[in-house]
């Protein structure tokens, strides 16, 4: 039986030369938003290793967006460069550089993660006053968000615009929006953050209607060489959240708008959260929203070897794995997966001679 892990996966114009995809994975390294070389190197490794795309990490789409001083943002020309050399590489190598465009919300303005990655207060050097839907701190000491006006919601659906439109100059053939884990546009989705009284509020269809205008927003600047996705938090974990039954309910309206994949993931919108983590623990959120919609899925979460991720795949349970720590602990694991299922993957040439027998 041929491996489904190794076979390529077909999207409208683009096709993905393997189903092992990097999950995006913040480094908290950046300076003002600008990417360096250790975002090059960081990214360029796994093109190196096969990985079939290689997604960056969430890129805020506006300065107060970011969830630290040290992430990356694409709210400025001057950003351009370095993205533009780091999508040059991972193509180079034949992978398929994308990008999740992000805005934290009341998730932002926290330290690096080494560091405590405690927020720090609107005055602080560090620090910016929060948004979100509404005034509800994520911490219940932390300062609260500030629940965004109509205008500023307007105006964020056109940072996105600005930011895909900065994407696909920069040479980024995957534009992901970040629905997911807590951050501001979950923080609209999710009724147990979402008390808003207008019409970005209360109703599906309202606490939706924020993404939808990103999307369509999204969609204008998009070229036919690219691939939208959206990745969403298909649970809160929390009775009366988030869950999979609305996730189903997205997905199929996503799908009607024309959004080619969803990165299926779960949970971060409130403390309260109960996961029962374990191996491959979102694949059954992930193969429900397939199975019911149609549309292309992701699956990622504790997938940590070449057959789980083969079953997975042939049980149709997902079209594609994403891998984030799999790859912080093996950066070429691709060709020790390909080894494991039986594949004779051809390596990079300058690394040929330590091919595994």
């Amino acid at each position: 039986m041929a491996s489904l892990c190794f076979s390529p996966l077909a999207l409208r114009s683009l096709t993905i030369s393997n189903r092992l995809v990097v999950s995006p994975m913040c480094q908290y390294s950046a300076q003002d938003g600008v990417a360096n070389n250790w975002h090059l190197v960081h990214l360029g490794q796994f093109a190196i290793g096969k990985a079939g795309a290689v997604i960056q990490e969430a890129t805020a789409v506006c300065p107060e967006g970011r969830i630290s001083y040290g992430d990356l943002g694409i709210w400025s020309d001057e950003q351009l460069p370095k993205y533009q050399e780091i999508t040059s590489f991972i193509k180079s190598q034949g992978s398929i550089p994308g990008i999740q465009l992000a805005h934290a919300g009341r998730k932002a303005s926290t330290d690096i993660p080494w560091l405590g990655r405690s927020q720090f207060a609107p005055q602080d050097p560090h620090g910016w006053q929060t948004v979100s839907s509404s005034p509800i701190a994520y911490h219940a000491h932390e300062h609260p968000p500030l629940a965004m006006t109509r205008d500023e919601i307007q105006q964020l659906v056109k940072q996105f615009a600005e930011a895909t439109y900065r994407a696909c100059r920069a040479g980024y053939q995957i534009i992901e929006i970040h629905a997911a884990h807590g951050y501001l546009i979950h923080q609209f989705l999710s009724p147990l953050i979402n008390q808003r009284g207008d019409d970005y509020g209360g109703s599906f269809e309202n606490r939706v209607r924020l993404l939808v205008e990103i999307v369509q927003a999204v969609q204008g600047q998009l070229g036919m060489e690219h691939s939208l996705w959206v990745r969403i938090s298909a649970t809160d974990w929390v009775d009366g959240g988030w869950d999979l039954g609305q996730s189903i309910a997205l997905a199929s309206l996503l799908k009607e708008m024309g959004v080619e994949v969803i990165d299926v993931s779960s949970g971060g919108a409130v403390r309260e959260q109960q996961i029962p983590v374990g191996p491959g623990y979102q694949v059954p959120l992930a193969a429900a929203i397939k199975k019911e919609t149609g549309i292309i899925t992701g699956s990622v979460g504790l997938i940590t070897d070449a057959q789980q991720a083969e079953q997975i795949l042939q049980a149709s349970q997902a079209d594609f794995i994403l891998l984030a720590r799999a790859f912080l602990r093996d950066p070429h694991l691709v060709y020790q997966w390909a080894k494991d299922l039986g594949v004779d993957l051809a390596w990079a040439n300058q690394y040929a001679r330590a091919k595994l027998t």
